[in-house]
């Protein structure tokens, strides 16, 4: 398969890498990462909401059958234990590395009080407090979690490690501080918290303390962002090809969905994909996050099927996971 990215960011993509049990599939892969043993989590809508692999793509164990009404996003901690957001439950939840419930956040089944209608986030009136459709979190050195609260709601909810809330932030708009839809959520190295607020196609930055610092806009509907160890920023663009809501329409002019990397300050290091030609190997239909193991190898989770393969607009067998290995230059 031809190389994709540039420079240090070159990636060969490695078709079929997941070695699912016979009849088993992910219907869609919604959150993938890897663990201190690059043990390899993927978070998935099918009848095993988190299947196991090794690096080499063997399949090593499954859990959380029953557990999840709609799951969504996924982080590992430096203990390896595996964080899990369930939107349609409005919970966030905490597991070992082999599916024991250490602890939940939230109501299972009740969203908090934003003034939403109907899962449009175009009627949120008010920020509220947790959870309402929760999407995303993520781990600051200091073990603080950040929850990007979501799809029902417009904040940001800052965790002690322990699950104690310590502050919220934001509310619906499109200002300094205010989202529609933050959708995913990093940590950079100094503290600063990188938000891909998604319907306003920009990464927000904040302080540790939720100050509004800067906002990137170089980016098309941004769904996850993932910081590696060098601080270098990865980000799954949905585009504007695939995921959209009942009220928007396709946009060919810009692009689909496609993976950019930047460095701690926002400056593009590389780009690729695009949505030309959704499917094969190094590009994406619908990228909505992503993950670097020690070794720098990229996966990239995808709902192929909610972002519009229900509606043919790719085939059934369109991959919902990639793995892009890193390329020496």
């Amino acid at each position: 398969m031809s190389p994709v990215g540039r420079g240090q960011f070159t990636f060969a993509p490695v078709p079929l890498w997941e070695q699912l049990p016979a009849g088993w599939k992910f219907v869609e892969a919604v959150g993938v990462a890897t663990d201190s043993r690059d043990r390899v989590f993927v978070f998935n809508r099918g009848e095993h909401p988190v299947i196991v692999f090794d690096r080499d793509g063997r399949f090593l164990e499954a859990w959380g059958e029953g557990q999840f009404v709609r799951p969504h996003g996924i982080w590992t901690g430096s203990d390896d234990a595996v964080y899990l957001t369930d939107d349609l439950d409005h919970t966030v939840r905490k597991y070992t590395p082999h599916g024991r419930l250490l602890w939940k956040l939230g109501t299972s089944g009740r969203g908090s009080d934003t003034g939403v209608q109907k899962n449009d986030y175009r009627t949120i009136t008010r920020g509220g407090p947790p959870f309402n459709q929760p999407t995303n979190l993520a781990i600051g050195a200091d073990g603080s979690l950040y929850i990007s609260d979501g799809y029902g709601n417009a904040r940001i909810h800052k965790y002690s490690s322990e699950g104690k809330l310590l502050l919220s932030w934001g509310e619906p708009g499109a200002g300094p501080g205010q989202f529609n839809l933050p959708h995913g959520i990093g940590v950079v190295s100094n503290g600063r918290v990188l938000v891909a607020d998604r319907e306003n196609s920009r990464i927000q930055v904040f302080s540790p303390d939720g100050e509004f610092l800067a906002e990137w806009t170089d980016v098309v509907r941004p769904c996850e962002v993932f910081v590696d160890p060098q601080d270098n920023v990865f980000v799954a663009e949905l585009g504007h090809r695939a995921g959209m809501f009942p009220w928007m329409k396709p946009d060919l002019t810009v692009s689909g969905g496609r993976i950019s990397i930047f460095n701690h300050s926002g400056s593009l290091l590389a780009r690729f994909g695009g949505g030309e030609k959704p499917g094969t190997p190094g590009d994406f239909f619908a990228p909505h996050d992503l993950w670097v193991d020690a070794r720098g190898d990229l996966y990239v989770a995808e709902v192929t099927w909610s972002a519009g393969g229900n509606r043919g607009l790719v085939p059934p067998d369109c991959p919902s996971l990639q793995k892009l290995v890193r390329v020496d230059e």
